[in-house]
């Protein structure tokens, strides 16, 4: 995986919204937040600035939601539902940006992940950002695992 990317196209499940993004560092800002929105998407994020994302097609298709504080602006797709990125609480300098939704990445592509505390967040705790409160990790089976079945194990032989 290419960690240095610093632009991306990116789109929603359906095509409608696409959009470019320009990321602030790469895709090591990657992250999960363990606040109650965030545990129910289950994306992983990573950030760019707010003139770091441009539009290109289907903004009236952008369906904006906010909660508690009315701080954080998440938005997503009216017509399939994905999490495209959301402004930040954390950082109102700032948008995370699903991954999902960047041309050629998969969440499955990272094998660890450092989860943010947004049970309690820093903004109400006062407490400092940044420090993980645990990871998510994932580990690809082996084709050759017998939990696989023959016909994955057979694409994951071939690179499809």
């Amino acid at each position: 995986m290419l960690t240095d990317i610093t632009e991306s196209k990116a789109a929603c499940h359906c095509g409608a919204v696409r959009f470019t993004v320009r990321l602030s560092d790469g895709l090591r800002t990657a992250r999960r937040c363990n606040c109650s929105f965030c545990r129910m998407r289950g994306a992983i994020a990573v950030s760019a600035g707010l003139d770091g994302i441009t539009i290109d097609q289907g903004e009236e298709s952008l369906s904006v939601y906010q909660f508690n504080t009315g701080t954080a602006k998440h938005y997503f797709c009216s017509r399939c539902g994905i999490y495209t990125f959301h402004q930040r609480r954390s950082n109102n300098a700032q948008y995370g940006v699903n991954v999902a939704c960047l041309e050629g990445i998969s969440p499955f592509d990272f094998e660890e992940v450092p989860v943010l505390d947004g049970v309690n967040h820093p903004a109400d705790t006062g407490l400092s950002t940044g420090t993980p409160v645990g990871f998510l990790r994932y580990t690809a089976v082996a084709p050759e695992s017998p939990s696989v079945p023959m016909i994955r194990r057979a694409r994951l032989k071939s690179g499809q």
